[in-house]
Formats: structure tokens, sequence, C-alpha cells
């Protein structure tokens, strides 16, 4: 988790001109439309992703079920697609399979890896390197938000001649606001300890910010082994408010910008049903719930703020593994590489 600015620093300084240089060629393919393809954490980056390909790019894109070809054994047409698997390793067999059939439908195929000599990187017509380094711990954390960068870099660079440039200049303030985030671990562990003895929680976010509920209903889920259930403000409301009631820990991640404005209303029910509610966001929501982590994001453009909102909460799954007596850095029945068919 510590080495994330760092790594955010390096795709600013590295990873740029190499972004820059594929956006150029893809742009000049003119895909009409994107389908991204991920499991696991990788997977909640790819939801990120879609968000800025359709409000940024103005792209319709969608999520591959990948059983669709390599259970299924379907072949859509694919000719004027951009297809984006996002992959920490770039190792696990159905992400490759996937990848190949949709290069072999006529499809525009863009591998985002953490392993430039990965097969995936191998069967792809273009890669981008997130260059996180090595990651040893079990959980992703750092390859997460290089993802996130290195997809915002992109699509950017896709958006308009020189957007890049642009883009680069509004992500310069992230490392330094993400180091400042990360060295306030007493604030994290005193939310940590509301959660020792939880038997369950619900994350909810809206827009840009719902990537972010879910990739860390996984970290808790996997290191402290906590049911956490991630939900859309708008389909929270649809049923599952249901289950909240004033003894069950809600965490929202309120994104200053659109996002949060359309989540407000589910915090004012929310509020209603006595929900134990930690908000992570801008410090006006934060005031007014029980309890959360304030964000510094005055100043950051709202499609860049999941990558400073996952970070405190990477340290709360942690903490809260820490404190039920679990290593939080191999927990168990997981391995590094995942290979799914």
């Amino acid at each position: 988790m510590a080495e994330q600015p760092d790594v955010l620093r390096r795709i600013l300084a590295e990873g740029a001109p190499r972004i820059r240089a594929v956006a150029e060629q893809i742009a000049a393919r003119r895909p009409r439309f994107v389908l991204l393809t991920a499991r696991g954490t990788s997977d909640n980056a790819a939801l990120y992703g879609k968000y800025l390909f359709e409000v940024r790019l103005g792209k319709p894109c969608g999520l591959t079920s990948m059983s669709t070809t390599t259970a299924y054994g379907a072949r859509p047409d694919l000719r004027d697609c951009l297809v984006v698997t996002v992959s920490q390793s770039g190792g696990s067999p159905d992400l490759v399979a996937s990848t190949r059939a949709a290069r072999e439908a006529g499809a525009v195929t863009l591998a985002v890896t953490n392993n430039a000599g990965s097969a995936l990187a191998g069967i792809s017509e273009f890669h981008i390197d997130v260059l996180a380094g090595p990651e040893r711990a079990l959980p992703a954390t750092k390859t997460y938000t290089a993802e996130l960068l290195a997809l915002y870099l992109l699509v950017e660079g896709l958006r308009v001649p020189g957007g890049l440039v642009a883009g680069d200049l509004a992500a310069r303030a992230l490392p330094d606001l993400a180091e400042s985030v990360l060295a306030r671990h007493d604030e994290v562990r005193a939310l940590a300890a509301r959660y020792r003895f939880a038997e369950r929680m619900v994350l909810t976010s809206r827009g840009y910010g719902y990537p972010t509920a879910k990739e860390a209903a996984l970290k808790l889920m996997e290191t402290s082994y906590i049911p956490a259930l991630s939900y859309s403000g708008a389909d929270l409301l649809h049923g599952p408010l249901a289950m909240v009631d004033n003894i069950s820990p809600v965490i929202a991640i309120v994104t200053d910008g659109k996002g949060g404005q359309a989540l407000r209303p589910v915090l004012e029910r929310l509020r209603d049903r006595g929900a134990d509610l930690v908000v992570i966001g801008g410090h006006v929501e934060v005031r007014r719930a029980a309890a959360g982590f304030a964000l510094p994001t005055d100043g950051v453009a709202e499609e860049l703020q999941p990558i400073l909102e996952i970070l405190p909460l990477q340290r709360l799954a942690y903490e809260v593994t820490l404190a039920r007596g679990q290593d939080p850095d191999a927990p168990r029945s997981l391995a590094k590489i995942t290979e799914t068919r």
C-alpha cells in the first residue's frame, strides 16, 4: 500500500508517453464501441474504465462475460470494437483465451497488465504496462490504483488530440495527495475498531465511486472474511435497503461531484433507518455522518477521486483483519494468479 504514491509518479513520468503512443494508434482505428474484460480486483478497475469510456469518451461500453466464448464457444462479430483486457498478472487462461477469440473476431485488442512478458500481453495487439512492480502480498493494492490511472490516461489520450497531456496535468497532484492520505494511519485504525465484531457490512456509492465500493468490499471479504455487500446507491433502494437497521455498518463512498449528488437521497434514507453510517469522501458529507474519513478532493476532478477513495479503505481492510487476529497479507484460499477457464 505504501508504494502507491511512487507507482503513480512512475506512471505519470514513464508510463504516460507510452500510453499516449498506444492511444494514438487505437484512435486511428476509430473503434465504435468498447468491451472490457477482467476478473477480481481488475474487474473493479474495468468498471471504472466503463464509466470513463462512456462519460469522457461517449463510447458505448460493456463488461464481457468470458464464459460465452471460453465455455460456450460463441464468436460474436467484434469488428470496430476495442476490447480492453485488464489483469494484474496477465496469466489467467480464460483472459488469454477470450482475448485471442476477440482478436480473431476482428476486435482491436489491448491488454493492461503489470507484466509485460505475460501471455495476455503477447496475445494482444496493444499493451500498456502499469509499472507497479512486484506485489508480494496476495491482496492487490498498488496494481489497482495503477490500473485506474493507466485507464484514465488512456481514455484522455483517446478523447481528443493532446487530451492525454491535459489529463496528465490534471493527475499531477495525485501522488502527493495519496501520500497524505496514506499517512493518516490513526484515523483508519479508529474506524477499524467499529468493525472488529461485524457480522456483515454494506458498501454503497454512485457513479465513479461505485467501483470503489466494490473493490473495498472485495478487500474486506478476502482479508477479514466479513461478508461485505456492495451496491450502487440506486440498486440499494430497490430492495436491499430492507436489511439495513441500527446495527448494520454501512460505508458510503461519496465522490465530490455528480455521483455524490446522486447518492445524497440514499444517505438520507440510511440515516432514517438509523444505520451506523461511515462516509468516505468530501468534508461536508463526512461531518454529517456518524464517522468518516475526509479526503482532499478540492481541485481534484471527480473522475480522478477513486484513486484516492480506495486508499483509506485498503488500510481499513488491513486494520480490521489485524484486529480480528488474521494475516491480511496471506488470506486463506487465495493465490496470486487465479487460473479460471
